[in-house]
């Protein structure tokens, strides 16, 4: 029998929106016969999941994995179409094992991961739930010597990896847990892009007192609210959720540690919704009837 070409699965895969092992094994009994592979496909109901594929999934999960000395977390975003599948039984016991699995291979790499057994998993599960899942990405965070991974969930839907030197798992988990509130924009002052710095002090010099103003107090007046605007955006200097007289620099000096970074993940972030108009989705339907 020929060998399969990497072509002919990336050839499947373009015409079926199926997984590249599922395309390989639709390739080998047929013998390499793209078409009749796609026929075979389609009288198994093995194209029942590449129908949903194109389909937009922006609800779904976070779900992450700490080891246990703090060493390294990771954390993964498995999507589905709706909220209510992403609450199902099935959905969670696969994203708890696609965890566990990003976990144990220590990776982010998404395609690497979802090889074998795991995609067979998901194209099972769109069939048995009738929606289109998929695992969107995956990160890694270490800890350098001395430091600590903590995590913190939200809901299912906001995931939080933080850093701290030193500390305590409590502290690091508290610092997760106020960036899933919070949203900061940078960990320390010093992270801020300048693009960001450079478009805040445009706006800054926009606002109507500032006409008129001599340079040298413009300026004063300038560093005075990028100040503020570095103090309200980054993390160290925001005041502690848990405790607002103090901010989350000093609650984590306090619990021996100090701040190093932290990794934000929220369900369907920066996926284009598509806006279904129902009322009209159903007119149409009654008029073509």
């Amino acid at each position: 029998m020929a060998a399969i070409s990497a072509s002919q699965v990336k050839e499947l895969r373009e015409r079926t929106g199926l997984g590249m092992m599922e395309c390989k094994k639709a390739l080998t009994e047929a013998g390499g016969d793209i078409d009749t592979a796609i026929e075979n496909l389609r009288k198994n109901s093995g194209l029942k999941a590449a129908k949903k594929a194109g389909r937009t999934a922006a609800e779904g999960a976070v779900v992450t994995r700490v080891a246990e000395d703090g060493s390294y977390g990771v954390m993964v975003e498995i999507n589905s179409e709706t909220d209510f599948v992403a609450r199902d039984d099935n959905f969670t016991a696969f994203a708890d094992r696609v965890a566990d699995a990003f976990f144990a291979a220590k990776s982010e790499d998404v395609a690497a991961i979802m090889e074998g057994e795991l995609e067979e998993a998901r194209e099972q599960l769109v069939q048995k739930i009738g929606e289109n899942i998929g695992v969107r990405r995956s990160v890694v965070v270490e800890a350098p010597e001395g430091a600590r991974v903590g995590e913190y969930v939200h809901g299912g839907r906001i995931g939080v990896l933080t850093v701290i030197q030193g500390g305590t798992a409590e502290a690091a988990k508290d610092v997760a847990m106020h960036v899933a509130a919070i949203n900061p924009a940078v960990a320390l002052p010093e992270n801020m892009p300048q693009e960001k710095l450079d478009a805040e002090k445009a706006i800054i010099l926009a606002q109507p007192d500032m006409a008129g103003k001599p340079e040298n107090i413009a300026e004063k007046m300038v560093q005075g609210r990028l100040k503020k605007y570095l103090a309200e955006n980054s993390l160290t200097e925001q005041a502690f959720v848990k405790d607002p007289n103090q901010t989350v620099a000093e609650y984590v000096k306090a619990a021996g540690g100090e701040v190093i970074g932290f990794t934000r993940f929220e369900v369907g972030e920066g996926i284009e919704k598509e806006e279904v108009d129902f009322a009209k989705e159903v007119m149409e339907q009654a008029q073509r009837s």
